[in-house]
């Protein structure tokens, strides 16, 4: 798998560090309050782990299978792939992704959310906020890093399932690409 990667975009340790700070400003902000989070599956769990596990409150968790992206490019729409929707009324809600590109996603989670939910608040928290021209407008509450318009694996995201496990965040070359395409 090593030998698929282009090159490290974000060390293990790197993230980690990031995970300590986001974790403490969003301790800060839902001190005392009614807090869900809702990971999107499957990019976000690594994320999810790691995050929540450094965030001292009592919280409800709850995940939805989502998905939009075929290969390496997003197919332009969200698929929900379960009907349940979390009982987060008069609750506080973050929604934890993996990777803001498109918009698509997070905007169609928030569109439920807000149409069916009753929740109090929404917000969302991305690791990664790649930095390309929208395709709907969306701005992430909480973000850690900014990465470059770059297909990137590791740390929970693939590429037609492969490379999750990774512990870091890389480039996939170009022939690794071509030889898991589907």
């Amino acid at each position: 798998m090593i030998e698929d990667i282009e090159r490290v975009l974000l060390e293990e340790s790197i993230i980690l560090q990031r995970l300590d700070d986001l974790a403490q400003k969003i301790t800060l902000d839902y001190q005392g309050k009614d807090l869900t989070v809702i990971s999107l599956m499957n990019g976000s769990f690594v994320f999810m782990a790691d995050l929540l596990r450094r965030i001292p409150l009592p919280l409800q968790i709850d995940s939805w299978s989502i998905s939009s992206y075929h290969g390496t490019r997003t197919s332009g729409r969200v698929e929900f792939r379960q009907n349940h929707i979390a009982d987060v009324k008069g609750r506080h809600v973050l929604i934890l992704d993996d990777i803001l590109d498109s918009g698509r996603t997070l905007r169609a989670v928030f569109d439920r959310l807000e149409a069916e939910s009753g929740a109090t608040n929404i917000r969302s928290c991305v690791l990664l906020d790649k930095k390309v021209q929208r395709h709907t407008p969306f701005v992430a509450d909480y973000a850690g890093f900014e990465i470059p318009d770059e297909f990137v694996v590791g740390y929970g995201l693939d590429y037609n399932e492969r490379y999750r496990n990774l512990p870091f965040i890389g480039v996939l070359k170009a022939e690794a690409i071509a030889r898991h395409a589907r």
